[in-house]
């Protein structure tokens, strides 16, 4: 009787694999062949990065249509293909694509309920509330902090660079970015380039360390999502949720009784939980944001900002590192426009069109956000043809792929930041470069991220001459178990006082 049990339970299970990995064929829509259980996702976390293998799909796929298919473990997902259709998810027909479908939990995790995860009206409301603070005339009010978190990152260097010049440049930004975010952010010095094992720059560590079964947990939650948030499942290392949380509540009631306002982020998010206004243009009206809300915000305004900027500069002087040509040209471009402006200024650093061209055509290469996830959120007829995806279906833009396409990038391995010069960017299509995604929901912290790269870069090249260290020989490789792209190498480069 048991055995009949479990063979009819065996055969119940097989035939819903099936159906579930003939999804896209059944609707003629071409796709990846996918096995049981990870669907496309082998060797994801083990042996290449989710960046790698949705290039190998996407190249399988590539002039096939407007999308293919794949599948994340059992579940559908869309890959995006062709630029118009990127266009039409991202912009034209964003009321079908609003919401990215990443799992956050407001009830038990709160610090995930911020900006970039959440959904619907609430993202809304709250993309509304928030916009005001990226502004560029807000940038240029913080930018006096962020360059003086750029001097001590050239004193820094200056004391820790060991006798034979190699440096984990990385960790160097890594800490530089933290205390920018940390200033920024929390209103706190994170002196973390003056102590590698700051607090802020140990528990800004943890929140990047994917072990093997957290990466699973991400994955599964992921993909059973509902289910996840009935289960109460919490995502964020409970030390550093609390560490966060515990740090921002402090500094708020610090800052009011002591009636304390600066130039920066910690004190716009004050406005919005008190329903201030922050400009003409205003969010009063909106609503107050709880303690919660707020500390969300200045959450992943951390999270996002520092490990990305560190990681942007760091492959970036790793490309000028292997390009001397280039880093030469990048140097010359920095000191001619400092001699030009008398100082190191916020017009400046926005003059410096060949340092911004190496930025870009690193972000080209190196996208810090490999992938962008959205969810049809209602039934999208695709122009031009006879398919509809579904409600509930996940779509990926696969930026990586896309900036690696010859068609887009001939010799795409080359770093050539000429491409990014402005007669070569009218010639693509406007969605071939995707760095910070595009649309209403493309980062909003785009400008700030910019301007502390543009910062830190600026002070280095014009203090340093970069070479490649001694364990960088060979390809680079990225490591497969990092969320965003990151070097298996790490990044150790020699550095030659100027």
């Amino acid at each position: 009787m048991f055995s009949l049990i479990l063979i009819t339970c065996l055969t119940l299970l097989v035939l819903f694999v099936r159906q579930r990995y003939s999804y896209w064929r059944v609707r003629g829509v071409p796709s990846v062949k996918p096995w049981f259980p990870f669907g496309n996702l082998w060797g994801v976390g083990r042996k290449k990065h989710l960046a790698q293998v949705l290039l190998d799909c996407y190249e399988k796929l590539n002039g096939s249509g407007p999308f293919g298919g794949v599948h994340f473990f059992l579940g559908p997902v869309v890959v995006a293909l062709e630029l118009d259709f990127v266009k039409n998810v991202l912009v034209k027909d964003f009321n079908h694509f609003h919401d990215r479908s990443l799992y956050y939990n407001e009830k038990d995790d709160p610090l995930t309920a911020h900006l970039f995860l959440i959904e619907g009206s609430k993202w809304k409301n709250l993309r509304n509330k928030l916009t005001p603070t990226f502004t560029s005339g807000k940038m240029k009010l913080m930018f006096p902090i962020v360059r003086d978190v750029g001097e001590q990152l050239e004193a820094c260097l200056l004391k820790e660079l060991p006798a034979n010049g190699e440096i984990e440049i990385k960790d160097i930004l890594a800490r530089y970015t933290t205390d920018v975010i940390g200033i920024c952010a929390f209103g706190l010095d994170a002196g973390s380039l003056k102590d590698p094992e700051s607090e802020f720059r140990v528990m800004g560590r943890q929140v990047f360390e994917i072990h093997p079964l957290l990466f699973v947990k991400l994955l599964l939650c992921q993909e059973f999502k509902k289910l996840a948030r009935a289960m109460r499942v919490t995502v964020l290392n409970p030390k550093v949720a609390n560490f966060f949380l515990k740090t921002f509540e402090q500094n708020v009631e610090y800052r009011e009784n002591n009636k304390i306002i600066r130039n920066d982020f910690m004190s716009l998010l004050i406005k919005l939980k008190n329903n201030e206004s922050i400009d003409e243009s205003t969010s009063t009206g909106l609503g107050k944001m709880t303690m919660n809300e707020i500390a969300a915000q200045a959450f992943v305004f951390f999270f996002a900002g520092f490990e990305t900027s560190s990681t942007l500069m760091s492959f970036c002087l790793y490309e000028l590192a292997c390009n001397q040509e280039v880093q030469d040209k990048a140097r010359a471009n920095i000191l001619e426009t400092l001699e030009r402006h008398g100082s190191f200024s916020y017009e400046a650093i926005h003059d410096m069109k060949y340092l911004e061209n190496c930025i870009n055509e690193t972000l080209r290469k190196y996208p810090p956000a490999a992938n962008i996830f959205r969810q049809t959120t209602i039934d999208y007829n695709v122009p031009g043809t006879k398919f509809t995806i579904e409600k509930g279906t996940p779509v990926m833009v696969p930026i990586y792929a896309i900036h690696h396409d010859a068609e887009h990038y001939p010799n795409p391995e080359v770093f050539d930041p000429d491409r990014f010069d402005p007669e070569q960017v009218a010639k693509r299509h406007p969605f071939a470069f995707l760095p910070f995604g595009e649309g209403p929901r493309i980062c909003i912290g785009m400008r700030f991220a910019m301007m502390q790269s543009r910062v830190g870069l600026a002070v280095l090249l014009r203090k340093f001459r970069f070479r490649l260290g001694s364990t960088m020989a060979g390809p680079l490789r990225l490591d497969p178990s990092s969320l965003i792209l990151a070097s298996v190498q790490g990044m150790v480069l020699k550095l030659e006082e100027l």
